[in-house]
């Protein structure tokens, strides 16, 4: 078992160097092509076609890029009440309920549930467009750096 998390974990060759790799690139990746719904204030709804490059070895949707997508959605709701800043993510919790595929339309809804002087908690849920099936359920609470007068 021992040398199966091995083989798991070290690096494999002819694979890319992960010190060439550009910062950032997890979250370019997720953060392309969302079709933008609804912006309030506390509230967005966007979409995404699943993308072949989001997808793991069953080519479903990757926990990784759900989790992202929460992050980045969770982050950008924060904005919609004139917050300079969408913090530091002090937690992120996740519930993963259904999967989805390439090609399959996701729809992706963000909410505000607090924002106080110096943390806001998001609530982001993940959803198949056509059914309306919840995919994934998240809370993001962060610390909005900047707003606390201590």
């Amino acid at each position: 078992m021992e040398e199966a998390a091995k083989r798991y974990l070290e690096k494999k060759e002819n694979e890319f160097d992960i010190e060439t790799v550009p910062r950032r690139l997890f979250e370019v990746l997720v953060s392309q092509g969302y079709h933008l719904h609804l912006i309030e204030p506390g509230r967005i709804i966007c979409s995404l076609t699943v993308p072949t490059r989001l997808l793991k070895g069953d080519n479903s949707l990757h926990g990784g890029a759900t989790a992202t997508m929460v992050d980045l959605i969770g982050s950008a709701v924060l904005y919609t009440h004139g917050v300079p800043a969408s913090g530091v993510s002090v937690e992120i919790n996740i519930s993963y309920l259904d999967s989805a595929y390439a090609g399959e339309e996701i729809e992706v809804e963000a909410k505000t549930l607090l924002l106080g002087k110096a943390i806001g908690v998001v609530s982001v849920e993940l959803r198949k467009k056509n059914t309306g099936k919840i995919i994934a359920h998240g809370r993001h609470s962060k610390y909005l750096v900047g707003s606390s007068k201590m």
